[in-house]
C-alpha cells in the first residue's frame, strides 16, 4: 500500500515520526529530571547520616544524570533545528518553481537569449543555496560529535563539575532547613498565642 501513496501522504508520515522521535526525548529529558531530583534527596539523607561512600556514589550517579540530560537538550535542539532549515528549504523549493516558471514566461516573451542569461543568473542562485546548505551540514555534524563526545566517559571536559553537583545539593539542604525553621517558628507563635490566652482567663 506505500507503494501508492501521495507524495503528500509521505511527507506527512515523515513529519510525523519526526514529531514522534522529539516526543520522545522530551520524555527522556524528564525522566532524567526525575532521577536527578531523587538522586539529590538520596545524597542529603546520605549527608544526614554520615555515610560518605553512597554520598560519593550518589554524587557521581547524579553527574552522569546531567550530563545525559544535557546531551538529549542538545539532540532536541539539533532537531528543532533541522526542521527549520527543511522548511526554509521547502519554501526555497516554492520560490524555485515560481521563479522557473517566470523564466519560461521571460523566454517566450523576449526570446532564447533572454531566457539563457535567466538560466545562468538561476544557476548561480542555485550553487549559492547549495554551499550554504553544506555548510549546515558541517555545523550540524560539528554539534552532534560534540554531544557524543561530551557523554563518553572520562572523554574532554566534565560537562557538570563536581562543585556544581555539591552547590545543588547544598541548596536543597538549605532550602529544608529554612523550611524546618518556619515550621518551628509557626509552632513557638501557636504555643505564644495559647499562652497568653491562658493568663487573660486566670
Amino acid at each position: 500500500m506505500g507503494l501508492f501513496k501521495s507524495k503528500e501522504e509521505r511527507k506527512i508520515e515523515r513529519e510525523m515520526k519526526i514529531r514522534a522521535g522529539m516526543r520522545s526525548i522530551e520524555k527522556s529529558i524528564r525522566q532524567q529530571e526525575k532521577f536527578a531530583a531523587d538522586f539529590v534527596k538520596n545524597a542529603q539523607h546520605a549527608k544526614r547520616i554520615g555515610d560518605e561512600n553512597q554520598y560519593q556514589f550518589i554524587r557521581g550517579a547524579l553527574k552522569k544524570t546531567h550530563t545525559v540530560k544535557r546531551m538529549l537538550e542538545r539532540q532536541l535542539l539539533s532537531i528543532k533545528n533541522a526542521m527549520l532549515i527543511q522548511q526554509q528549504a521547502a519554501a526555497g523549493q516554492e520560490f524555485a518553481g515560481a521563479m522557473n516558471l517566470m523564466a519560461q514566461e521571460i523566454g517566450r516573451t523576449f526570446g532564447e537569449m533572454d531566457l539563457t542569461k535567466t538560466q545562468a543568473q538561476w544557476e548561480r542562485a542555485v550553487a549559492q543555496a547549495g554551499s550554504m546548505e553544506e555548510r549546515m551540514e558541517v555545523f550540524l555534524d560539528s554539534m552532534e560529535s560534540s554531544a557524543n563526545s561530551g557523554a563518553t566517559a572520562g572523554g574532554g571536559k566534565d560537562l557538570v563539575s563536581d562543585d556544581e553537583i555539591d552547590r545543588m545539593i547544598m541548596a536543597d539542604v538549605v532550602a529544608a532547613e529554612r523550611q524546618e525553621m518556619g515550621k518551628l517558628d509557626e509552632l513557638e507563635s501557636e504555643i505564644a498565642k495559647e499562652l497568653g490566652a491562658t493568663k487573660q482567663k486566670d
